[in-house]
C-alpha cells in the first residue's frame, strides 16, 4: 500500500531529525492519523491530531474564526494552512498536516466534489496544495491522504 510506505518513510526522516508531527483533519476524518501511527515507532514523532470536521469544530479547536471561514470558504487554501498552522501551534509540533475538502457525492457550497486542500506546515514553509480527485467518497479521502503524505515525503527530501 502507498500510504503505509509513505508514512513509514515520514516517521523515519522525523525520527532520525528529532522531529514531530501533528494533524488536523477535516475531509479525510483521521485517515491521514491512522496511517501515520499505523507504524511502529510512530509514537516518538507522532504529537497528536484533531478531526474539525465542522465548522463549529475548526473554530473551537482550532480558534479559526468563522468570519475567515466565511469570508474565504471552509474549502480554501487559506482554511488548510490555517488549520495546519494551527495544529503546529497548538501541538508543538515541527510539523502539521491538514485537510479539507468535498467527497462527494456532489457538491458542497458550489464546490465540486473531488476539492481537496492539503495544508503543510513546518519550520520554514506554510503552503496549501489544491487536489482535484475524482471517483467516489472513499477514493477521493483515500487519494487525499496519499496525496498528503506523498507531498511531505517530497519536502522533507
Amino acid at each position: 500500500m502507498i500510504s503505509e510506505k509513505l508514512a513509514h518513510e515520514i516517521i523515519d526522516k522525523l525520527s532520525q531529525r528529532h522531529e514531530s508531527i501533528a494533524t488536523a483533519e477535516s475531509i479525510t476524518g483521521g485517515l491521514i492519523s491512522a496511517a501515520l501511527t499505523d507504524i511502529p515507532g510512530s509514537s516518538k514523532v507522532f504529537r497528536g491530531g484533531v478531526v474539525a470536521y465542522s465548522l463549529e469544530m475548526k473554530k473551537l479547536e482550532l480558534d479559526i474564526p468563522l468570519s475567515e471561514i466565511k469570508k474565504v470558504g471552509v474549502v480554501s487554501e487559506a482554511i488548510a494552512v490555517a488549520m495546519a498552522l494551527a495544529i503546529k501551534k497548538k501541538t508543538r509540533s515541527t510539523w502539521a498536516l491538514s485537510s479539507t475538502g468535498v467527497a462527494g457525492p456532489g457538491s458542497a457550497d458550489g464546490v465540486p466534489a473531488g476539492t481537496v486542500w492539503i495544508g503543510i506546515a513546518g519550520p520554514k514553509i506554510a503552503q496549501g496544495i489544491e487536489l482535484s480527485l475524482s471517483g467516489k467518497r472513499e477514493i477521493v479521502r483515500l487519494g487525499a491522504v496519499e496525496s498528503a503524505l506523498g507531498a511531505l515525503t517530497r519536502i522533507l527530501g
